[in-house]
């Protein structure tokens, strides 16, 4: 493993912002720790830089502790949200800079930035101005000047925070491609589960300073390992239910389950793609509905008991509001969390 935590933890005033953490990265891995405001992401990867001291554990890197070790001997690199940029410097200034402290050559140096912009897709940008750049040229600047070192690790803090939707969506599929062709290590912390998704081989999911799900995106997607998860990704149909052979007692009524599931009283999660709008079955009163551009989000009221579910359905079979539906459940997109 090129990157292990053990046992990583951190305390402010008291409290455990990282508590007891073990993570690895492997070599040429994409990982991404997601996770909603304080639940200690971006101190995780401030302690892998050495920026921020453990109380508790260690940081290895190749196999080596780096107690003692400072930030700028790690080997590794680290690009804020904010981007940093000198202002005072041109775009070739702000990507030789880590050259420059390791001593390469103003020849090399010249070579590497001009081979780095082009990989960012600015060619021939070396000698423009900063403040002249829009923010995503400024995030590619930024991600030069990291790489430029060649660093073994490359660590990114909220790295599209700050573009708007569309030019993140862009950037990520452009960086995912970027890594996969450098062999970058990657740790990547972010609150947006669309671009850890993208980006990812691994998404580790974080929640008041420990790690809660670990997994591929496919199966932290398809699997969430808990009711937390679950909702943190961006799921509402949640309910307890008493789970029997293939079936379970619920607020909505029966809802199958898939074979060989935890029995007992469990949560379940039923995705809006396995609540399926049929004459029969519960009857729903249609409360609101949002247009998602693949599909309509509908928000069903039971008239009987229960909480308010969502259904996906197409553009052109979505009921209006007030229209009284029937609802079954697929039991191929139930999912009993443990």
């Amino acid at each position: 493993m090129l990157l292990a935590l053990e046992d990583a933890t951190v305390r402010f005033g008291g409290r455990a912002v990282l508590d007891g953490v073990e993570l690895s990265v492997a070599e040429h891995e994409i990982v991404c720790v997601l996770g909603p405001s304080g639940s200690g992401k971006s101190t995780l990867l401030r302690v892998v830089a050495g920026l921020q001291h453990l109380d508790g554990g260690r940081v290895l890197l190749d196999g080596r502790d780096q107690v003692g070790v400072a930030a700028h001997r790690r080997g590794v690199g680290l690009m804020f949200q904010d981007h940093q940029l000198f202002p005072q410097r041109d775009v070739g200034g702000n990507v030789a800079f880590g050259l420059r402290m390791h001593g390469v050559s103003k020849g090399e140096q010249g070579e590497r930035v001009g081979e780095l912009l082009d990989l960012v897709g600015l060619p021939g940008a070396a000698g423009r101005a900063v403040a002249g750049l829009s923010g995503g040229e400024q995030q590619r600047v930024a991600l030069a000047r990291a790489l430029a070192p060649r660093p073994r690790l490359l660590m990114l803090d909220e790295p599209l925070g700050q573009l708007d939707r569309s030019l993140r969506e862009r950037l990520v599929v452009e960086l995912r491609e970027l890594f996969g062709r450098l062999g970058t290590t990657v740790l990547a912390v972010t609150h947006d589960q669309g671009e850890a998704f993208a980006l990812a081989d691994r998404v580790v999911v974080m929640r008041d300073g420990r790690i809660a799900q670990s997994g591929t995106p496919l199966e932290v997607w398809q699997r969430p390992a808990d009711e937390f998860v679950a909702r943190f990704l961006g799921f509402e149909n949640v309910v307890e239910g008493v789970v029997s052979g293939e079936a379970a007692d619920t607020p909505w009524g029966k809802v199958p389950v898939p074979a060989g599931a935890l029995q007992g009283v469990r949560s379940l999660l039923v995705r809006p793609a396995g609540v399926r709008l049929v004459e029969a079955g519960v009857r729903c009163s249609v409360v609101a509905r949002t247009f998602k551009g693949t599909h309509v989000a509908v928000r069903l009221r039971p008239e009987g008991a229960g909480p308010v579910l969502e259904a996906a359905c197409a553009l052109r079979e979505a009921p209006g509001v007030g229209d009284v539906v029937g609802v079954e459940f697929d039991a191929g997109e139930v999912v009993v969390l443990g």
